[in-house]
C-alpha cells in the first residue's frame, strides 16, 4: 500500500505539471493568471512558451525516471524540483502578485514535492 501512495503521489505530481505545461503553451495569457503575476498585454509571449515548454519537458523527465529508474531517481528529482515552486513564490510575491497564491499553490506545490521525495525515498 505505501508503495502505491508513493508511486501515485509521484503520478498526480507529474499529470499537473505536464497539464500545467500545457496551458501555457495553448493559453499563455490565460495561464500566467493563474500563476499569480498576470503578463502584460503587450509583453512579449515568448517567456510564457517558455515556462510552458519548461513545465512539459519536466514532467516528461520526471515520467521517465518513474518508469525506468527506481524510486530514490525520482526521489531526487521531486526534491530538486521542489526548487522551482519555491523560486516562484518568490517571484510571484516581488512582482505584486497575491500571497494567497504564492502560498496557497506555490508553496503547497513545493510541499507536496518534498512529501513525493520522502515517500520515494522511503521505498
Amino acid at each position: 500500500m505505501f508503495t502505491v501512495i508513493a508511486y501515485g503521489l509521484a503520478i498526480v505530481v507529474i499529470a499537473l505539471v505536464a497539464l500545467i505545461g500545457l496551458r501555457f503553451l495553448l493559453a499563455p495569457r490565460t495561464a500566467a493568471v493563474g500563476y499569480g503575476v498576470s503578463a502584460k498585454e503587450n509583453g512579449d509571449s515568448a517567456y510564457l512558451t517558455i515556462k510552458g515548454l519548461r513545465d512539459f519537458t519536466l514532467s516528461l523527465l520526471g515520467a521517465a525516471l518513474l518508469a525506468f529508474s527506481g524510486p530514490h531517481a525520482a526521489g531526487w528529482y521531486m526534491l530538486v524540483g521542489a526548487i522551482i515552486p519555491l523560486g516562484d513564490v518568490l517571484i510571484v510575491l516581488r512582482h505584486g502578485g497575491s500571497r494567497a497564491v504564492a502560498f496557497g499553490i506555490h508553496f503547497a506545490t513545493a510541499v507536496v514535492l518534498l512529501i513525493s521525495a520522502a515517500l520515494l525515498f522511503a521505498l
